[in-house]
């Protein structure tokens, strides 16, 4: 199935029926179905007009407004390719992927005007600008048409162009946790496949109402939660911007029965006061991803709504979802992210690529059509994610599988520290510290010894009111951990750089300690 097909399809079936409610700062919009398919095709017959080569790069830069629903499957239905650029980026960042994403066009949200005019002169491969949401006045950057403009002179009708499932349409640059982000080129075959994976895992439908409440830029949004809502012509409602009290109002108020977040949003509404209070009914399915959960938050949320039930995805930009822990499951197997969905072959392989065996540590893997068809312009990158061969591609995750196939991570291979020869995984001592009542997140990495070669530092952040003195830290780790895992730096703080979807950049907590030093 083609991208633009699933929108097509479900605004025949449902054509009044709202695709979208944009629930923002000044107030609420509804975009039926058929009139979100007519835009969408307005956007390709616009992107077609320019006259550029199929694949050209188209890139988006934008909060989540309804605009860029229309962008995504207009895009997708003009043989182009929209390219997802974050709205967190500095202009050093943005000119940067900009330039290596070879982009074409560019649209950008008015708000963000200040920084397209900065790199402009960076990316003189950009041929043409369009500005959304710039309330009639003339576009700060010269030269930029309104997208009202834009879209307006194109003609209505399904554009007649030829696209394949093996074409691409769709890249995302990855969150850059460690040097440059790299983008993630998929083809329409890839991102149908994890659509239906999510369909089928999070038991969506068409009487779903599902919020929208981490950034479309990322996967996380748009291609596991939008894409596969607007497959089965559910209802979507776009929380713009995110907080747990904007979100817990727009649950009373559409009667939100789905949504995906992020550990950090759930851990925001796990504390959130008088949650037991509101009128959330509605809201009984709730998936999420992105970096890992604390057990407490997963455990508390089920203990606050008994009646919401917790699915966990664990998947990649390069690989979609690849595992899944249902809901019926969570409690039995807490702490693992799930076992393969029916559509894709996930394993856990040791480095010659042969199957590790249970309780084997060794690479989670994918193989079939859901994977990347590589990395935009960096082909020892890409050589490196399939250097396997077989078709199989590298997570990066180190972790076990259990005699019922469901897999449990160790932790990244670049966290692993090397103290003493021996290896240690941050995330082991993490878990310990979870276990702490007064921890509401916590991030472990290797720093540098004279002795050891390096050793294991703590961050953490505290629930809002707690205290917690270093000692109990390390008595703690003592009681439950070997010696060698034990902090041997504690540090408190208020709060942690992340990533757009909640993953602790622990590149920016570490790169200090090494400065002038060389990592064993």
């Amino acid at each position: 199935m083609l991208t633009g097909d699933m929108l097509r399809r479900s605004a025949r079936r449902f054509p009044g029926k709202p695709a979208i409610v944009f629930r923002g700062p000044q107030g609420v919009e509804r975009i039926g179905y058929g009139e979100l398919d007519a835009m969408a095709d307005r956007v390709a017959q616009a992107v077609l007009a320019l006259g550029l080569a199929k694949g050209a790069i188209v890139s988006m830069l934008c909060r989540n407004l309804p605009a860029y629903g229309a962008v995504f499957f207009g895009v997708a239905r003009s043989g182009s390719v929209v390219n997802n650029i974050s709205i967190l980026y500095a202009p050093d960042e943005l000119g940067y992927v900009l330039g290596k994403s070879e982009t074409q066009v560019l649209i950008y949200d008015a708000q963000f005007a200040d920084k397209v005019a900065a790199v402009r002169e960076r990316c003189p491969g950009i041929r043409h600008f369009v500005e959304i949401g710039g309330a009639g006045k003339v576009p700060s950057v010269a030269g930029a048409l309104p997208f009202e403009r834009f879209v307006g002179g194109a003609p209505a009708g399904q554009p007649q162009v030829e696209i394949a499932e093996t074409d691409a349409f769709c890249m995302t640059y990855t969150g850059g946790t460690t040097g440059h982000p790299k983008g993630v080129l998929m083809n329409h075959r890839a991102r149908n496949i994890t659509a239906h994976t999510v369909v089928v895992e999070e038991h969506l439908e068409a009487s779903d109402v599902i919020a929208i409440v981490t950034p479309l830029f990322h996967v996380a949004a748009l291609n596991i939660m939008f894409q596969p809502a607007i497959l089965v012509g559910a209802t979507t409602v776009f929380v713009t911007p995110w907080s747990a009290a904007a979100f817990v109002d727009a649950v009373e108020a559409e009667g939100i029965t789905a949504c995906f977040m992020v550990p950090t949003q759930a851990n925001a509404l796990a504390m959130l006061p008088g949650l037991e209070e509101r009128s959330l009914g509605s809201w009984t399915k709730l998936s999420f991803a992105g970096a890992p959960m604390p057990d407490w938050v997963q455990v508390e949320l089920m203990r606050r709504l008994p009646g919401l039930r917790l699915t966990q995805i664990y998947g990649q930009s390069e690989m979609g979802v690849i595992a899944a822990l249902p809901w019926q499951q969570a409690s039995a197997k807490l702490g693992s992210v799930g076992r393969q969905p029916y559509n894709v072959d996930v394993a856990v392989l040791r480095p010659d690529g042969s199957p590790c065996d249970v309780g084997e540590m060794g690479e989670v893997a994918s193989r079939g059509d859901n994977l990347m068809m590589g990395y935009y312009g960096e082909p020892e990158q890409t050589a490196a994610f399939f250097k396997l061969g077989n078709g199989w591609g590298l997570s990066g995750d180190v972790g076990v599988v259990d005699a019922d196939g469901y897999i449990t991570l160790v932790d990244r291979a670049k966290d692993m520290l090397i103290s003493g020869g021996e290896n240690v995984y941050p995330k082991e001592i993490e878990q310990v510290l979870y276990e702490l009542p007064e921890v509401a997140e916590c991030a472990v990495f290797g720093i540098p010894d004279d002795k050891w070669g390096e050793v294991p530092a703590a961050y953490i952040q505290l629930k809002p009111g707690c205290t917690l003195a270093e000692e109990r830290v390390v008595a703690q780790c003592e009681q439950k951990l070997a010696r060698l895992k034990r902090p041997r730096l504690v540090q408190f703080v208020e709060e942690f750089p992340k990533t757009p979807i909640g993953k602790i950049q622990k590149n920016l907590l570490r790169e200090p300690y090494w400065v002038g030093r060389k990592k064993i």
